[in-house]
């Protein structure tokens, strides 16, 4: 009897009961725990990017992308918040002073960090 296209290029079976199985397994991933941007990236895949979700999930890749955007994101969302507050003038001064007043524009800081992250890393 001839080979299978699937034996051809390295594959095999096994006997489950009556049933001949392909030994297929995937590549192992490493599971990196992810941060709130790769959980954020995961589900914007899995939603509205399902094909490229199920290629890099069968590729491997999936959570090495994950890992990254995460630590990407989380990176530029710090420098930012940083940048943001230099350039708007909010120091401690204005903690101590004015604590509410502090919190408000430190909200905002966040809130436009987070727009610029999810435009430039998630929802691409």
């Amino acid at each position: 009897m001839s080979k299978s296209s699937f034996e051809q290029n390295g594959g095999s079976y096994r006997m489950v009961g009556n049933y001949i199985i392909p030994n297929i397994t995937l590549p192992v991933e490493t599971n990196k725990p992810l941060g709130v941007w790769g959980l954020k990236r995961k589900d914007f895949l899995m939603q509205h990017k399902r094909v490229q979700f199920n290629i890099m999930l069968m590729n491997g890749t999936l959570w090495n992308h994950l890992a990254e955007v995460d630590e990407q994101a989380s990176d530029m969302f710090y420098r930012l918040v940083e940048q943001m507050k230099v350039n708007e003038g909010i120091a401690e001064r204005l903690k101590e002073q004015s604590p509410m007043e502090w919190v408000a524009q430190m909200n905002n800081i966040k809130v436009r960090a987070t727009k610029t992250i999810n435009s430039e890393f998630i929802y691409t």
